[in-house]
């Protein structure tokens, strides 16, 4: 019960830092492609690694504060499904170059963050 609890108090944090960030990405960059999407990704995957890594190999936390911070904030912050829509979204538009560019850089960068992530948690 309590691991559920910190995922809800996680989650409802990622989520309001999500909405937060990706709004500002977008008032600066505008809407015509998913900006504030894929900086949340990046930012959330590099994150992601980050914590993993220190989790697993650094530092002995609790489970209820790994569980709040990656399956809640992280979980939450993240948003895999939010891309899904607005690629489709833009292949429905007609716009297959900036549909492929969002796949095309929402995976390889957000795996090179994580892979990042990890690099710079084995340094501490």
């Amino acid at each position: 019960m309590n691991q559920l609890l910190a995922i809800a108090a996680g989650g409802s944090i990622g989520a309001v830092l999500r909405f937060l960030l990706s709004s500002q990405v977008y008032n600066g960059f505008g809407r015509d492609f998913p900006y504030g999407t894929i900086v949340v990704n990046v930012i959330g995957s590099l994150l992601m690694g980050l914590l993993y890594q220190l989790f697993l190999q650094r530092y002995s936390v609790s489970p209820e504060l790994k569980a709040a911070l990656i399956v809640g904030l992280l979980g939450a912050f993240t948003t895999f499904s939010t891309f899904s829509i607005e690629t489709v979204l833009l292949l429905e538009q007609g716009n297959l170059f900036k549909a492929m560019m969002n796949v095309i850089v929402s995976v390889i960068v957000c795996i090179v963050a994580t892979w990042a992530g990890l690099l710079i948690a084995r340094q501490f």
